[in-house]
């Protein structure tokens, strides 16, 4: 539906801009307790991100997304987007083009994102 495209595209644009405010308090504030990200080297917490969004050896200076399909099934919806990211890790920078594929629950009305899957995206594509 076209009003859930909007929901999602406001919400992604809001954390977005805390991740690319470098601030971990917000980030977390649109992830459930136990968000994970799924990418090429397995699992990694919410807690290991934030750290290291907190400790500075993650940060970001550009983050934007493009959703391409959203699925609402009750208080559980998967939004699958392109996102284009930049920033360092460790002191050395990173440019990332990816496809997300990410679970989102509601509570008490809220979205907040449980699962974030990451695959790099082809240079075609």
């Amino acid at each position: 539906m076209k009003h859930d495209r909007q929901v999602f595209d406001d919400l992604l644009r809001n954390w977005s801009a805390a991740i690319v405010a470098n601030d971990a308090g917000a980030i977390g504030s649109f992830a459930e307790p136990d968000w994970v990200f799924v990418g090429e080297s397995g699992i990694f917490h919410r807690d290991q991100f934030l750290d290291s969004v907190a400790a500075g050896r993650v940060t970001h200076d550009s983050m934007t997304h493009e959703i391409h399909d959203v699925r609402v099934h009750g208080d559980m919806a998967v939004v699958i987007t392109r996102v284009a990211n930049s920033g360092t890790m460790n002191g050395e920078p990173f440019a990332l083009d990816e496809w997300t594929s990410e679970v989102f629950v509601r509570r008490d009305g809220t979205w907040r994102c449980s699962v974030t899957h990451l695959t790099p995206a082809a240079a075609s594509s």
